[in-house]
């Protein structure tokens, strides 16, 4: 277990009690989109969403809304390999519950942002910073205008020309979340995050909250490898069933082939003719029936 005073802002848990807060989600938004942006008095995390019970649900770390339209900002500590499919997902089932049932105004749809802050380069560009936006292959400059946008932050970037140096400070302390970090940042508004970031590691109650939530998924996790092992029990005794009742059939139909070999050579018949019976009375190939009628014939 990761003590609370050690986490970074690219771990769940310390990212969304920070987001929680109204003003602290507004200032990153407003580094990351380059804008000034007002939202609306509700930022959820760990927000569950999926369009019918029998299908794959999301959880969400952080949603929020202003005027404009929508915002789910996601953390991930490791390259999946299934993240641009993933966004593509989690934005299709955010978008689903964007209009109420029986509009029939698409254009009443509003914008929908998907961010996604990594500490590596998914794409391999080494940027800061990839926005995609829907463009037309057969038209330069031909925007879809669907108001759906997908931007990846790098925190490893190296092209500090491109973007924001402000923008450069936040994805840095994002990856190292501590005083030293924030003392060397020029943006204020980064200072005035690790200040936040600060009254929750030393939190009492955030502590308590924090050591509850370790100890049910440590819970969850041992829960599961009981039903796992359980389950690997009973496929195993399973397939152990099937193999000895295979093997025992084998050596029954062994010996019973042994029997009638015995008893074709006390009848007087040839090798060949017992051969042919035996193919007759049993199921094994042609090369075992060979093997075994000269290892049986020189024995009996």
């Amino acid at each position: 277990m990761k003590p609370l005073s050690e986490l970074t802002l690219l771990d769940r848990f310390l990212f969304a009690c920070a987001m929680e807060d109204l003003d602290t989600m507004q200032l990153v938004l407003q580094i990351i989109l380059g804008k000034d942006i007002t939202l609306m008095d509700t930022v959820q995390s760990e927000k569950e969403l999926r369009t019918a019970p029998w299908l794959r649900s999301i959880r969400l770390d952080v949603i929020t809304m202003d005027e404009a339209g929508v915002y789910n900002t996601e953390v991930q500590n490791k390259n999946t390999g299934n993240l641009c499919r993933r966004s593509r997902f989690y934005q299709a089932l955010i978008d689903s519950s964007l209009l109420m049932p029986g509009e029939k105004d698409f254009n009443r749809m509003p914008e929908s942002t998907l961010i996604t802050i990594a500490p590596f380069d998914l794409f391999g560009e080494g940027k800061y910073r990839y926005t995609f936006r829907m463009r037309c292959e057969e038209s330069e400059g031909l925007w879809l205008g669907d108001g759906a946008t997908r931007i990846f932050l790098n925190t490893r970037g190296t092209n500090p020309d491109e973007v924001s140096g402000e923008l450069v400070e936040l994805l840095h302390y994002f990856e190292k979340s501590t005083a030293e970090t924030a003392s060397q940042c020029k943006s204020e508004r980064v200072r005035e995050l690790h200040m936040q970031v600060s009254k929750i590691k030393s939190s009492e109650k955030i502590g308590v909250r924090y050591m509850q939530e370790w100890e049910e998924r440590a819970y969850w996790k041992e829960e599961g490898l009981e039903e796992g092992l359980k389950e690997g029990l009973k496929e195993g005794l399973k397939e152990g069933l099937k193999e000895g009742l295979k093997e025992g059939l084998k050596e029954g139909l062994k010996e019973g082939l042994k029997a009638v070999i015995e008893t074709c050579k006390e009848l007087g018949l040839s090798q060949e003719e017992t051969y042919s019976k035996v193919i007759e009375k049993f199921t094994f190939t042609e090369e075992d029936v060979r093997e075994y009628l000269e290892d049986y014939w020189q024995d009996s």
